[in-house]
């Protein structure tokens, strides 16, 4: 029954280490949870934490610690890093509503990432800065200086070793080791514009990164190994996509070599949606990647380009904002649902296999669940609003990211001290 509802689902190794966790306890301990998170009755269902400590507007957050498969039926508590342009990077404890550890105050930083697997936390500041910081104590590890003001982060794991992507606004895609930050290997991507998009893909094998800022790049996608393993006197293994102008992009998780993109076409305020297979071939003298252009189909979007979020869920369905509205499509162009919960843009959306998020500011949370049509193709249905407080002491959400049984939001400030809203589910 657990792996029928449940795809995610995989506890012979909890199982297998004491009698006290069983199918059964999972399975009754799971269904009470997504009754409360399908509900959503303040007090009954879920309790909400405001975690204030910041003197500045935060830019980014991200469980270093949360709720998975295995771990919810141990009721952990989740860790939440957050960091500022105060300066400060902050851990937070969230069932307890109070922070961890604090970094003392130091340049603004711009971005901020976690790697759960090695309990690291890494930011970038306005210096050009990047840090690493050991996720139980916040004690300083390592400091790479990158020379740039503005640094898209993305960690990465692979065979057994931990690696950070480094997009930078001179238009460099920079591969460190982690948590020590020494360079492995640099890249040229989008001379003189910023990295603003790096994806990975759910196998690991390949890496996406382009910039937004120019309407003539083509994205490209690389062999991770030959950027992670470089070898002397080899080329790098990458394909350009035979389009311009990316504005978002995702790779499909049941189809780690499939990537959806959206991108211009034809005149400047038109955009279609465009999804290629990657893949390896053999040349004459060494192996070259490839991208087939499988699907394209147009999209007729209201909303500014650079606004727009893309996600995706399975094999074939994508989930696009446009202003105040969550769309979800097929990978044929199908409109599914559009779903128009907000009065004020959607700015952030967070997917798991069971829901999904959106934020807006509205200052509220749409949260929505998964169910299947009577033709068996996946949509969604909305459920309930999560609301963030007053309109007087705040101007709306500016992110969100949810895990199993907890969704954290951050919270502009009137008077630019934001806050992180914690909404922590009852099992």
């Amino acid at each position: 029954m657990c792996l029928r509802r449940w795809g995610f689902c995989n506890l012979g190794q909890l199982l297998a280490a004491s009698e006290r966790y069983t199918w059964k306890r999972y399975y009754l301990h799971r269904v009470n949870l997504e009754h409360h998170m399908k509900s959503g009755r303040p007090g009954g269902d879920y309790t909400c934490k405001s975690l204030r400590g910041h003197k500045g507007k935060v830019v980014g957050f991200s469980y270093l610690v949360g709720n998975t498969t295995l771990q919810d039926i141990w009721r952990c508590s989740p860790v939440v890093c957050s960091a500022s342009l105060d300066g400060t990077v902050k851990a937070w404890d969230i069932h307890k509503g109070v922070s961890l550890w604090s970094s003392s105050a130091g340049n603004p930083v711009t971005a901020i990432v976690t790697d759960p697997q090695q309990c690291v936390v890494v930011t970038s500041d306005s210096t050009g800065a990047i840090k690493s910081w050991q996720g139980q104590s916040g004690a300083e590890l390592a400091t790479f200086s990158s020379s740039s003001t503005q640094c898209t982060l993305l960690p990465f794991y692979k065979d057994g070793a931990s690696f950070l992507m480094v997009g930078t606004a001179p238009g460099s895609l920079l591969v460190l080791s982690s948590p020590f930050l020494s360079e492995i290997s640099r890249h040229v991507v989008c001379d003189s514009f910023q990295i603003n998009i790096i994806l990975s893909s759910p196998d690991k094998k390949w890496i996406l990164a382009t910039s937004k800022e120019n309407f003539d790049f083509s994205p490209k996608v690389f062999w991770s190994a030959s950027l992670c393993s470089p070898v002397e006197e080899e080329d790098t293994v990458f394909v350009s996509l035979p389009v311009r102008g990316c504005i978002a992009a995702v790779f499909l998780p049941a189809q780690p070599a499939r990537v959806a993109v959206i991108h211009h076409w034809g005149p400047v305020h038109h955009t279609a949606l465009s999804v290629f297979d990657l893949g390896m071939k053999k040349s004459k003298c060494n192996m070259e990647a490839e991208g087939q252009q499988v699907e394209s189909f147009p999209l007729n979007l209201k909303q500014r380009h650079s606004d727009i979020i893309l996600h995706a869920k399975g094999s074939s369905t994508i989930l696009l904002t446009d202003g105040n509205d969550l769309n979800v499509y097929t990978l044929k162009g199908a409109l599914i649902a559009s779903f128009k919960v907000h009065i004020q843009p959607i700015i952030s959306l967070c997917v798991d296999s069971f829901r999904v998020v959106t934020a807006s500011r509205d200052l509220s949370l749409r949260v929505l669940t998964w169910k299947k049509d009577q033709d068996k193709a996946l949509t969604l249905e909305s459920q309930y609003h999560l609301l963030g407080g007053s309109h007087t002491a705040s101007r709306g959400f500016t992110g969100v990211a949810c895990d199993y049984a907890s969704i954290v939001a951050s919270v502009e400030s009137v008077e630019g001290k934001d806050v992180l809203k914690a909404y922590i589910f009852n099992s």
